[in-house]
């Protein structure tokens, strides 16, 4: 019996291990190169960006004496505290057994089995869950690199799993772990805000009620506090998030990323910033019309207003919590045959997609030893 229960979660990280580690090998064995690529290997998949900067503050911190001492990386000093603390304090917990670029994929590799295994839990379909790891090509990229967002969009779905269980503490804990890993999980908190002002305006809870299951949330912005004063501590600058260069990409009016005068919005191929836009306008606008003013739609409407505001090339990966809420609008015509076949033809140009991104954006580390 308890292996019956057990089952779904092992399934479900076979489906998310396999894809990863079949890119990992192609690169681990240079295959790339005998389809035209460059040559590569897994120090290729180490230092594609931001890994090496989560990387540095695992060893440094924010101290900006030990990173100009010990690492040559072209970012400026004042970029680093733009990356919070969770993702790097993880990878130096683990880099007590493990090299340090090592323990930073595998944490990637942990926090994808994290987030497929609450999405699978989400959606209750296997399928889905398959084709929630190899689709939108970019969120496979960022399962198979140094990045938090794995982790990041896992524990946002904890966090809603646990609320809508009514295990308000659980949740809140992983929101606060959400905070830690990227600054945008504050979003999270203003989603849980906005039910919690929903449901005493509307005299569905008494203040009491609400400030019971809701008061816990308080941790999420006491969090950001506290990342806030580490960097007071370790570089003299409460605000240094706020002071670390071309970093806050919001805008008061929608749409900037098309706007290629814009620093990190380059060149005029943009259309398909388009779609990404549609797809999820679209969808948001399903999740509100099945589940109203729950979570499972608040917090992916506030995600995507506050994504339309961001003026960056990269908005795909900028979207990227909002994918597992707009699987489930999709679901019905995701299940279909059609769908299951056509993405089954795709892979292939997934895999390439993968390859060539993770080729062409990688650091320039020509000593790799004090990483390790």
């Amino acid at each position: 019996m308890n292996f019956i229960k057990f089952k779904p979660f092992l399934v479900v990280s076979l489906f998310t291990v396999i894809p990863t580690l079949l890119l990992w090998i192609m690169f681990h064995f240079n295959l790339p190169r005998q389809i035209g690529f460059s040559s590569v290997d897994l120090k290729t998949i180490f230092a594609n960006y931001d890994g090496p900067n989560y990387l540095v503050i695992a060893k440094c911190g924010y101290d900006k004496n030990c990173i100009r001492t010990h690492f040559s990386l072209p970012t400026p000093l004042e970029y680093y505290p733009a990356h919070l603390p969770g993702f790097p304090l993880l990878i130096r917990l683990f880099d007590v057994v493990l090299p340090s670029p090592v323990a930073m994929i595998l944490l990637t590799l942990l926090g994808s089995v994290i987030l497929n295994y609450a999405f699978y839990l989400l959606s209750g379909s296997l399928w889905l869950t398959f084709a929630f790891t190899l689709f939108p090509g970019r969120l496979f990229i960022l399962r198979s690199i140094g990045a938090p967002e794995t982790m990041f969009i896992g524990f946002i779905l904890w966090s809603i799993i646990f609320f809508r269980q009514k295990k308000y503490i659980l949740s809140a804990l992983c929101a606060v772990l959400v905070q830690l890993l990227k600054s945008p999980g504050i979003l999270l908190f203003v989603a849980y805000f906005l039910l919690a002002v929903y449901e005493f305006w509307t005299h569905k809870s008494s203040l009491g009620s609400v400030v019971r299951r809701f008061g816990t949330y308080l941790l999420i912005p006491l969090s950001a506090l506290l990342v806030f004063y580490l960097y007071y501590l370790q570089t003299g600058d409460f605000l240094a998030y706020f002071h670390s260069g071309d970093n806050i990409h919001l805008n008061p009016i929608p749409y900037l990323a098309f706007v290629s005068t814009k620093s990190w919005v380059n060149g005029i191929w943009l259309e398909d910033i388009l779609y990404i836009f549609l797809l999820a306008l679209f969808g948001v606008g399903r999740l509100i019309g099945k589940y109203k003013f729950d979570i499972l739609a608040v917090f992916p409407a506030i995600f995507l207003i506050a994504t339309l505001l961001v003026a960056h090339r990269d908005i795909s990966r900028y979207a990227s919590p909002i994918y597992p809420f707009l699987f489930l609008a999709f679901a019905p015509h995701l299940k279909t045959k059609a769908f299951k076949f056509a993405l089954l033809l795709l892979i292939p140009a997934i895999y390439l997609y993968a390859i060539n991104f993770i080729i062409g954006n990688t650091a320039p580390i020509a000593d790799w030893t004090p990483y390790l």
